[in-house]
């Protein structure tokens, strides 16, 4: 497909804003109307804009509006959790066009299950697969894949399920939370953060300037890569500071301080966190702790970074009784540096791909074609 640069420039207009008319698309595209037309009927001719109604204007004039059309294509976003994969099919513009949950091991069926629910003809852009792990280059030098064990397993079962053909970027999905919460979460308008995440495993998603920082090996924000613990009587170990703070630490601490007349000692952080919240004593201290220990941890996070913001994610570090324990902790050992809580949730992983996603399919379009003007 050959496209001039006008039709490129309406087109990524055209994505951003899901619908727009002619006046705006000049607007915003910083072209003049006869140009915009042009470029208008260049896309529609190609299936990648079509008209989508009219709209009135505090004049009585009326102007019409286009969308993306049928050919612009959709976009695959795949979260590979740690127990569950959810998966969401969209649009360019970003409107969420089918979506699927299931456990890890069921992960290719929910790939199926919403590819089959895309629009018939439309073609798949990009695939974008969050992995809880750092990911490396094929040694064909052909795409990217998770790096260690960690991942390539359940990537490699998931696989098969994706369309031949079809470009697939993997991405650490604590990034992805982290430009979940940079477009539509805690951290929506401003541009340098810390995402730290908290739950089974621990990790930091780093945007400086609105963009990701990944590191020369793509593994900047491996917090469980630290050495811990830091004493003479006993040597660091790899990703000994992951197993300390994870969830499972977490539950087996709160089973060594449990006390018969607590009742039921939690099985799940979900439980000792309601357990905390309905103020028992032995959950309470438990909770505190952890909050303590994720205060140093964000301690760490601003004596390297300095964010200005750190946003508390994960399945148990975006609780809101974590805030103030971190925040007191944060403060007796670092500058001050405001901590909140995610808004994003569970989903905020596959928002992020998908929105990665999204900026790929994009990019296939207005730059990965060539120019005729």
């Amino acid at each position: 497909m050959i496209l001039s640069e006008s039709a490129r420039a309406v087109f990524a207009v055209l994505a951003t804003a899901g619908s727009a008319t002619r006046p705006r698309l000049a607007a915003d595209a910083g072209l003049s109307k006869p140009t915009v037309s042009a470029a208008v009927a260049e896309l529609e001719a190609a299936g990648l804009a079509a008209h989508s109604g009219t709209a009135s204007s505090g004049t009585g004039r009326t102007a019409a509006v286009y969308r993306l059309g049928p050919a612009a294509g959709t976009v695959l976003a795949v979260d590979l959790g740690p127990t569950h994969t959810r998966v969401r099919g969209c649009a360019l513009d970003g409107s969420l066009l089918a979506q699927a949950t299931t456990s890890r091991a069921d992960a290719a069926d929910a790939v199926r299950e919403t590819l089959a629910a895309l629009p018939a003809g439309a073609p798949l852009r990009t695939i974008v697969v969050a992995v809880g792990d750092v990911t490396a280059q094929d040694r064909d030098g052909t795409g990217m894949r998770p790096a260690t064990a960690k991942a390539g397993p359940a990537y490699d079962a998931m696989a098969v399920a994706l369309p031949p053909g079809v470009p697939v970027h993997l991405e650490n999905n604590v990034n992805c939370a982290a430009l979940a919460e940079l477009h539509e979460g805690a951290a929506r308008g401003r541009h340098t953060f810390g995402y730290l995440r908290i739950g089974v495993g621990i990790g930091l998603g780093i945007v400086v300037g609105g963009r990701v920082l990944r590191g020369a090996n793509g593994a900047a924000g491996e917090l469980a890569r630290l050495p811990y613990p830091w004493d003479d009587d006993r040597e660091p170990r790899r990703e000994a500071l992951e197993d300390y703070v994870g969830a499972h630490s977490l539950l087996h601490r709160a089973a060594e301080a449990w006390r018969s007349a607590d009742g039921p000692c939690p099985r799940t952080t979900e439980q000792l966190f309601a357990l905390a919240a309905e103020g028992r004593a032995t959950a309470r201290a438990v909770v505190a702790r952890h909050a303590a220990d994720v205060g140093r941890l964000a301690a760490a996070v601003a004596a390297v970074l300095d964010p200005g913001l750190i946003v508390l994610g994960g399945s148990t570090g975006a609780d809101p009784q974590l805030l103030p324990g971190v925040r007191a902790e944060l403060e007796r050992l670092s500058w001050p540096t405001e901590v909140v809580s995610s808004t994003v949730g569970d989903l905020g992983t596959v928002a992020g791909a998908a929105g990665l996603a999204v900026a790929r399919g994009v990019q296939t379009v207005t730059e990965g074609v060539r120019a005729k003007d």
